[in-house]
């Protein structure tokens, strides 16, 4: 068993009969009363985010998670399908459980959370930054340039990110995947 205390981002507790997943928090101490922790949860099966409310010292349930690395290998009607980097298992997750699908590509390696426990695929986490190729890209405008503005370009994966004026068709670029945000040209 483990305490609000020990709360931290990331970390996969059991709330509510589901596995929530740690994406923020804050202890709170105010001036008077007794202090709380005011956390954001993100669902590990439904996929939707709730904020709660712990008061302090409450227990949690703590989940053991491994992540594993796994190389994407195709998309079907079933679902995206992965190997293990290792063993060379395969595996098939649905969609819901894959954050920002359509920003990965074939051979991309990725993180999945693993329930340690029952060996159940939780959720798929692709790097922080992603390289991909721009396949599509209208031409900007000349002069265009107050306030920095963006247009929209399709990717190879199939994802459309707004990115600056200067960007054209067949650049390769640098995408945030936490924030889906251009972040840079590469070389």
């Amino acid at each position: 068993m483990a305490t609000t205390a020990d709360i931290r981002n990331g970390l996969v507790i059991n709330f509510n009969n589901d596995l929530f997943q740690i994406t923020e928090f804050q202890h709170v101490k105010p001036g008077k009363g007794a202090a709380f922790v005011r956390t954001k949860m993100k669902s590990l099966t439904s996929g939707r985010v709730l904020d709660n409310t712990f008061n302090s010292g409450v227990t949690i349930h703590p989940v053991r998670v491994e992540r594993r690395k796994f190389q994407f290998l195709y998309k079907d009607e079933a679902g995206f399908n992965f190997m293990d980097q290792e063993s060379f298992d395969q595996i098939n997750l649905d969609e819901k459980l894959v954050d920002s699908a359509d920003l990965m590509k074939e051979g991309q390696e990725v993180e999945i959370l693993i329930n340690a426990e029952t060996e159940v695929p939780l959720s798929c986490e692709l790097p922080p930054f992603v390289e991909l190729e721009v396949t599509y890209a209208e031409p900007g405008v000349k002069g265009d340039t107050a306030n920095s503005p963006k247009k929209r370009v399709e990717l190879e994966s199939g994802a459309k990110v707004m990115v600056p004026l200067f960007i054209e068709q067949g650049a390769r670029i640098r995408v945030d995947t936490r924030t889906r945000d251009y972040v840079e040209r590469v070389k």
